[in-house]
């Protein structure tokens, strides 16, 4: 049997354990730098027992966040990412960075730039996006290559290459949204291209001293989207590029189907509470479409995930409302080189070290995801059984 608890190997690092908080986005860099109470939530993670808390969600541009105030990776960032990875290292875990660019998702409102895709088309949200050219290719390579030094440079022991949910890169390999028919379009291999370049940038960028994930969808959960079969094979691909040290496992999109992601009930009212007047009608329109309810099954993802761990030689991190330590020790002794949690951890902070003292072996997590809406304003549980 493996041990939760034990320390562990990631790539260069070793982690004090095999629990990771997983990447979900704070809300609390309204100005896309390092606040105090972004600190403080990692902190709190971090003494809660995580072997790793993954910081999320930063941008490598301005242009890459989803609506202007996510923390951008620029040198006006780094005295506060320095505070925040000092913070989560006095506690005792190591500190990951998800790095990436919102491509499609991205609000051009709060961005200030053309929201970049690899075809023209309209979200659901009826923003045009923008066809990205040479030029582009080029500047947003070289915003990864940046945007990693600044990370490193901040004391990071990890970067997670976003290429999931749809954001720019998981948007090239969705035959639904890539409708190119150049070098970058088409086949797998032509819709890899971009995000195996990405991968192979930031690895030359950082170094062989951090270790580097990359969060990979599985299935799109759209129709017409990225599905199992192909995103095993390009799962091959960056596992033959060598640039990777583990393959963190996901789904859904933010642009088409983002409960895909969450399971349990759409939170669509509460979600409508937060937007300002003037859209909520158009919320009305598309939410029911765009938000819709799933059922709740623990660690949904692992069924699909198992298939990538048995066909690759990389470690594979599985994530997907895992709640309770029978099921956490299940994974590993599968074969599952980590686990990562978020709601659960959202909830209590103090999991882990609940689980590993004999505590609790469960979290108080009700997976009816309140806290969704609460994403902008500063992410929070509203069980009355949170920290």
């Amino acid at each position: 049997m493996v041990d939760p608890f034990a320390p562990a190997e990631l790539g260069p690092v070793t982690l004090r354990n095999r629990i990771i908080k997983a990447a979900t986005f704070e809300g609390r860099t309204p100005h896309r730098v390092v606040t105090d109470e972004l600190i403080h939530f990692h902190r709190a993670v971090a003494a809660g027992g995580v072997g790793m808390s993954t910081v999320a969600y930063c941008a490598i541009s301005r242009e890459g966040t989803t609506d202007g105030h996510q923390i951008v990776l620029a040198e006006e960032a780094v005295d506060g990412l320095r505070r925040l990875t000092d913070a989560i290292h006095v506690e005792g875990a190591a500190a990951s960075a998800q790095i990436g660019h919102a491509g499609p998702v991205a609000n051009p409102a709060g961005t200030r730039r053309p929201a970049l895709a690899p075809s023209r088309f309209f979200t659901p949200f009826m923003r045009r996006t923008k066809a990205m050219t040479d030029g582009d290719f080029d500047r947003v390579i070289e915003d990864f290559a940046r945007g990693t030094r600044i990370a490193t440079e901040s004391g990071f022991d990890a970067l997670e290459i976003h290429l999931g949910h749809n954001y720019l890169l998981s948007s090239f390999l969705s035959p639904k949204l890539n409708k190119r028919n150049d070098g970058w379009g088409g086949s797998l291999e032509n819709r890899a291209r971009f995000p195996r370049e990405v991968v192979r940038v930031v690895r030359k960028a950082a170094g062989q001293k951090v270790a580097l994930i990359a969060k990979l969808n599985m299935d799109d959960g759209a129709a017409g989207g990225f599905r199992p079969e192909e995103s095993l094979r390009f799962a091959k691909m960056l596992q033959d590029d060598g640039s990777l040290d583990a393959l963190e496992l996901t789904g859904g999109s933010s642009l088409l189907n983002p409960m895909y992601l969450f399971r349990g009930p759409a939170p669509r009212r509460e979600f409508a509470a937060t937007l300002p007047p003037v859209m909520r009608f158009g919320f009305r329109v598309v939410g029911g479409l765009l938000f819709r309810s799933y059922p709740f099954e623990e660690a949904y993802f692992r069924d699909t995930a198992r298939a990538f761990k048995d066909a690759l030689d990389i470690p594979v991190i599985v994530l997907g409302g895992i709640n309770r330590l029978e099921t956490i020790r299940g994974a590993l002794d599968e074969g599952f080189a980590f686990v990562a949690m978020a709601r659960a951890l959202l909830s209590d902070p103090r999991l882990v070290n609940k689980m590993r003292d004999g505590e609790s072996f469960v979290s108080p997590c009700d997976h009816r995801n309140r806290c969704l809406p609460t994403i902008y304003s500063g992410i929070r549980c509203p069980l009355p059984t949170a920290d």
